[in-house]
């Protein structure tokens, strides 16, 4: 999956549907990578997914918790409106991220979560 270094803040992109073992590849690269970079905000942008099930709702929120313990900030960007409208059927929150509409919005979004000269 592509980790991208943007700044002060991490772009990562999940390009499709992963296995379990994919998610947790997926958290540990970001989250050793966002403290590689000491990064202060991290933008995952789910674009690519037509499904977002418990668990993935469940791990992305985990990434969350964890990058803000290590002092990063995450917004989730590119839900589509399908997935949107069935996680929020299900019940299905990202409770520790926050949520933009794209790329540019998610970065705004970061800058007001960090601080912009900070």
């Amino acid at each position: 999956m592509p980790i991208l270094k943007l700044g002060r803040y991490l772009v990562a992109a999940v390009e499709d549907e992963l296995t379990d073992t994919g998610w947790r590849r997926f958290r540990d690269d970001l989250v050793r990578r966002a403290g590689e970079h000491r990064s202060r905000g991290v933008v995952i942008d789910v674009a690519g997914m037509e499904v977002m099930d418990s668990y993935a709702t469940r791990i992305l929120d985990g990434i969350a918790k964890v990058l803000r313990l290590r002092g990063a900030e995450t917004v989730v960007v590119g839900v589509q409106p399908g997935v949107a409208f069935a996680m929020a059927q299900l019940g299905l929150r990202l409770e520790s991220a926050g949520t933009a509409l794209d790329l540019d919005e998610g970065v705004l979004a970061l800058d007001q979560r960090v601080g912009h000269g900070r």
